[in-house]
């Protein structure tokens, strides 16, 4: 299984910011997105801090979800961005790991989403849409891992 310990560092993100990503909630708000279910029961149900909250409305690119329900405006309206580089270790741990924990590529992951929702599915569509924004924040956290590596962890804190 994967853990947080394995961002260390990961683009000025420290492994505690995102350990607690995306709950699974028996009764879930369900308004549509994952991510702005899961940010609406952070928030409501666990009154969690509030970067956590954004963080989870704004990962793995969901402003394409977003968009595709018509829900961009009620995403902007009640979460703000959050740093980028926030958003892209978040969005490297959620496009890494497998829905059971193991860690994988990238490709990887995105083939599976698209394979549990099938291809006219708006998830799909939405995932599609958001493949180079997802790519892009995982290239950026791999390569700062890879600095990180090189530099022998010194992140100057």
């Amino acid at each position: 299984m994967r853990t947080s310990n394995e961002l260390p560092g990961a683009a000025g993100v420290r492994p505690r910011e995102i350990t607690a990503v995306l709950p699974w909630t028996p009764e879930p708000v369900d308004i549509g997105p994952h991510s702005l279910d899961g940010a609406h029961h952070l928030r409501d149900v666990h009154q969690a801090d509030g970067t956590l909250v954004r963080l989870v409305a704004h990962h793995s690119c969901a402003v394409h979800e977003a968009t595709e329900r018509s829900l961009m405006e009620a995403l902007n309206a009640e979460f703000d961005p959050e740093r980028p580089e926030l958003v892209a270790a978040l969005t490297y741990a959620d496009m890494t790991t497998s829905p059971d924990g193991h860690p994988l590529d990238v490709d990887t992951r995105l083939a599976e989403i698209h394979s549990r929702y099938g291809s006219e599915h708006l998830v799909s569509r939405s995932i599609a849409n958001a493949t180079p924004c997802i790519t892009l924040a995982v290239r950026a956290v791999q390569a700062a891992l890879a600095d990180s590596a090189l530099s022998g962890g010194q992140d100057g804190h």
